[in-house]
């Protein structure tokens, strides 16, 4: 989708660039990215150094610049929601109302990425400064020693030591437990590129409630 709209917004001078959040670097992320066949820039991201500067926890996660380099909004899911939580994980399979939730919350936030393509700071898409200040999360003491751990289980996994660098994943979890991006790519080298096994769905049943990818904030109509 992504390159259909930059083909589509060609004329606005929109630039996306992708960034891979993948610890195993490029040989697993070259597939998806040719599959892809993107015009725009894919970069690999092998210690989440995007994810740790923009406050990312989960992906698709995008965040929105302007001309000036100011952040217009914050980090949010890409155009995607909760309903892909009723999936079959045996199947994958969905219902067709919740594929259809899925759809209508993708055409919603490109809808919206469109209109601030077209007319910038006027779209109501686009937030001033105080307002992306107040949704940007602030780093805890307990996130950064995450950060620390999991840069030192990716050192150790690259070095051979598997059960360490397990040991130091599971500590990064435990630090920052809303960090999805942790807890799946701790699981992907575990699993070999299996990131969303068992052990992944329990953790998203586990979550009850609460929201696995937080509600988009749109303009209201």
């Amino acid at each position: 989708m992504w390159q259909a709209l930059t083909e589509e917004l060609a004329d606005t001078g929109l630039t996306i660039v992708a960034v891979a959040l993948e610890s195993r670097g490029l040989d697993a992320a070259l597939p998806y990215i040719e599959a892809a066949n993107p015009t725009y820039p894919c970069l690999v991201d092998r210690q989440h150094v995007v994810a740790e500067l923009f406050g990312m926890v989960n992906v698709p996660t995008a965040v929105w610049i302007n001309e000036e380099g100011r952040i217009v909004r914050p980090p949010e899911p890409a155009g995607t929601n909760d309903a892909f939580r009723k999936m079959d994980p045996a199947t994958g399979r969905l219902a067709a109302e919740d594929r259809q939730a899925l759809r209508d919350e993708r055409q919603r936030y490109l809808d919206g990425v469109r209109d601030w393509a077209r007319r910038g700071d006027e779209s109501p898409w686009a937030l001033d400064e105080a307002v992306v200040r107040s949704r940007l999360a602030r780093p805890r003491g307990e996130h950064e020693l995450a950060r620390v751990h999991f840069r030192l289980g990716e050192h150790l996994w690259e070095l051979g030591h598997g059960d360490r660098a397990q040991a130091h994943f599971a500590q990064a979890v435990r630090l920052h437990p809303e960090s999805w991006a942790y807890r799946r790519q701790a699981l992907d080298l575990e699993q070999q590129g299996k990131s969303m096994g068992r052990e992944y769905w329990e953790a998203v049943t586990a979550l009850g409630d609460r929201h696995y990818y937080p509600p988009i904030i749109a303009p209201e109509s």
